[in-house]
């Protein structure tokens, strides 16, 4: 097989008028969502296990094996023997830690190349393929297929590395233009930097990394918190055949078609799951208060929101926290009325270590403990 060689944008065949209803509903459904986030008074708290759970969706999709409760574990300090594992969760890590960077670095400057490979330098750090030229734009071949697949026989071989930073440059432009719809803009966004393919390994999580950032900088949300890798991950097979779709027959207004719909249906989803993480927040602080009568109660709750399985150390050292005699007491209250689980108890050094387990029920949308 030859290596592909990207349509130029902006696309001429997107059948707009075929797309009207897709990109009325998900329009509504972000801006519904996006209305959410104002009500919430303080999303950078109440919204970071939503961040985690992206890492580790947008991970499973490349094959990574791990869950919301490991690597909230390992947060709080629970050491992974299993070096693979350890691996896995290191990749979820890395992820979340690109997304918090781009948040960051976006409130300076726009989006660019730089920021590009510098958000691919965070997420292969210390992971499998770290020595693949992390931060680097690729400077050989690659082709995608099945393991042992020659290129002879792959599903599909990119764009060829000398060509690299043509179809990006182009890529970066069309990024910033206004086009007629900006839903419709990042889903072909997302797809080109997913066909031109420029680093060696990591494109599919930058890709969809690229989604909150895109719509945070054009102004559709207030903060970076929308993903899409929960749909992606269910709809996997559709997913990846259509964008194979696009390289093979210029399918651009299917794969469009389905990633408006992947908008619409994941802004609800978002929208139930941050009302609910609301409703949980309040009932909690009502709670806690009862609990303990103490002015620091919800400070505490506010840190438990941020890291929901936390050692009593990651307290103890975070501003504006009670004496260390006292944080215990209110996270022993706590505990005792069922409002926090112990999920390893203090010995020694090892300090103890507790979930707030209905909020990582919530997010994972099943009974973990």
């Amino acid at each position: 097989m030859k290596p592909f060689v990207p349509e130029p944008l902006p696309i001429k065949n997107i059948g707009w008028k075929e797309l009207v209803p897709d990109i009325g509903r998900a329009n509504r459904a972000l801006a519904t969502f996006e209305g959410i986030m104002h009500g919430i008074p303080n999303p950078n708290v109440l919204l970071s296990p939503l961040t985690t759970q992206e890492a580790v969706m947008s991970s499973k999709i490349e094959g990574t094996r791990t869950n919301l409760e490991e690597v909230l574990k390992y947060d709080a300090g629970e050491k992974i023997t299993d070096e693979s594992r350890r691996q896995d969760v290191q990749e979820v890590v890395n992820y979340r830690r690109a997304l918090r960077e781009a948040e960051f670095l976006l409130k300076k400057r726009p989006f660019n190349l730089n920021m590009l490979k510098r958000l691919h330098e965070i997420l292969m750090d210390s992971v499998r393929g770290h020595d693949k030229g992390k931060g680097r734009l690729r400077t050989i071949q690659n082709w995608i297929g099945r393991k042992g697949t020659s290129i002879e026989t792959a599903e599909y071989v990119p764009p060829a590395p000398l060509s690299i930073m043509e179809h990006l440059g182009r890529w970066e432009r069309y990024y910033h233009e206004d086009e007629p719809d900006p839903l419709v803009q990042l889903a072909v966004v997302h797809a080109q930097f997913e066909i031109i393919h420029p680093f060696v390994d990591g494109n599919g999580r930058i890709g969809r990394m690229l989604v909150p950032l895109f719509l945070f900088e054009k102004g559709l949300l207030s903060r970076p918190t929308f993903y899409l890798s929960s749909f992606f991950e269910r709809e996997r097979g559709e997913y990846v055949g259509l964008l194979r779709g696009i390289t093979r027959t210029g399918g651009w207004t299917g794969w469009i078609k389905f990633f408006l719909g992947a908008i619409s249906v994941q802004a609800k989803e978002n929208t139930d799951k941050a009302r609910n993480i609301q409703e949980l927040y309040e009932r909690l602080k009502k709670r806690s208060i009862g609990i303990t009568h103490s002015q620091y109660a919800v400070p505490v709750l506010d840190q438990i929101f941020r890291q929901p399985i936390f050692n009593s150390k990651f307290l103890v050292s975070s501003k504006g926290m009670p004496s260390t005699p006292m944080l215990m007491t209110i996270l022993n209250r706590m505990s005792e009325n069922g409002v926090l689980k112990v999920i390893q108890r203090g010995r020694g050094r090892r300090p103890q270590i507790f979930a707030l387990r209905e909020l990582i029920n919530l997010c994972e949308g099943r009974k973990v403990f």
